[in-house]
């Protein structure tokens, strides 16, 4: 069976100061920190690429698992609405050619936003197991200052950069359990860019999040003859800390502790948002079962258990 062997992550050590930010608009640090939840947004600098944050995730994971050779890749996802350039050609190809990765490599990207780890680590494992293939890379990597305006108070303080990567195959430590996703194109004018500026209608997106996902985990939860107990953590998509908050309050069962809320330094890093919360919190824990949930632009969803095999 296909699962999670390994993640690994890259965060541009440069950024903005978000009070500093916050300042320019009006709003005080109780503000930042409470509702925003982000003291510090990562930035990729102006000569870094899309696909030069894939591969910098990429090469960490290599360092930190010596046994996994390059050669030994035989699919490669950038799950990105941000890639290279104008997006043409597909940035999991620019990628290959970086990483000097096998030319006999399955490489595509997936055009998907805050939900997309979770579509992208069931697209791998249905794709992996159909083709019979034995390692796949999962990347993640959306840099949003591509396209924020650093005058829209919606979206500036929202945002950072980052890159992560997720090894997936056999034998692998963490199991890919019970999913559920949903689409509701109806919403797609909430999150969209024109003209390369990216437009966001914060009200509208809360109010789709909190309506939306304590629904879809209960659902998943019911699906999997689960009860909130089951579930030793939480990894939703970090929206922001209000976000978090209130999808925790409105989830109703269990304790709201469990919802992890992991965005200070980071901020709203898209899809990589849930695989830098595993990396963090659950690869190496004594966690047994982790319930998922992206949640975003299109209007995309998509809720998930994953379990420990050992």
């Amino acid at each position: 069976m296909i699962g999670i062997k390994s993640i690994a992550s890259y965060v541009p050590v440069e950024g903005v100061d978000n009070y500093a930010q916050g300042a320019k608009f009006g709003k005080d640090q109780d503000f930042i920190f409470g509702k925003i939840g982000s003291t510090f947004l990562p930035r990729k600098d102006a000569g870094q690429e899309t696909s030069d944050l894939c591969v910098a995730a990429v090469k960490a994971l290599f360092a930190a698992n010596p046994a996994l050779d390059p050669q030994s890749i035989d699919a490669l996802i950038v799950v990105t609405q941000n890639g290279d350039a104008e997006g043409l050609p597909h940035t999991a190809a620019i990628v290959q050619d970086k990483l000097g990765l096998p030319t006999h490599i399955a490489a595509f990207d997936l055009s998907l936003g805050c939900s997309g780890y979770v579509y992208g680590i069931y697209a791998m494992k249905g794709f992996m197991e159909a083709a019979g293939l034995k390692n796949g890379l999962l990347i993640t990597a959306d840099p949003y200052s591509k396209i924020v305006d650093p005058d829209d108070r919606n979206t500036t303080m929202l945002f950072g950069d980052a890159a992560t990567v997720t090894w997936m195959g056999e034998g692998a430590s963490w199991q890919l359990g019970r999913s559920m996703f949903g689409t509701d194109g109806s919403g797609a004018e909430f999150l969209r860019t024109t003209e390369g500026k990216f437009f966001m209608n914060g009200r509208q997106v809360f109010n789709f999040a909190l309506l939306k996902v304590p629904a879809h985990l209960h659902q998943l939860l019911k699906a999997s003859q689960l009860s909130a107990d089951d579930i030793d953590l939480y990894c939703i998509h970090q929206g922001s800390a209000a976000i978090v908050d209130a999808v925790a309050r409105r989830f109703e069962e269990g304790k709201p502790d469990k919802f992890v809320k992991d965005m200070t330094e980071t901020g709203n890093t898209v899809s990589s948002s849930i695989p830098l919360l595993l990396e963090k919190h659950v690869l190496g824990s004594l966690h047994r079962r982790v319930a998922l949930s992206g949640f975003g632009v299109g209007l995309s969803w998509g809720s998930a258990i994953i379990e420990r095999s050992d």
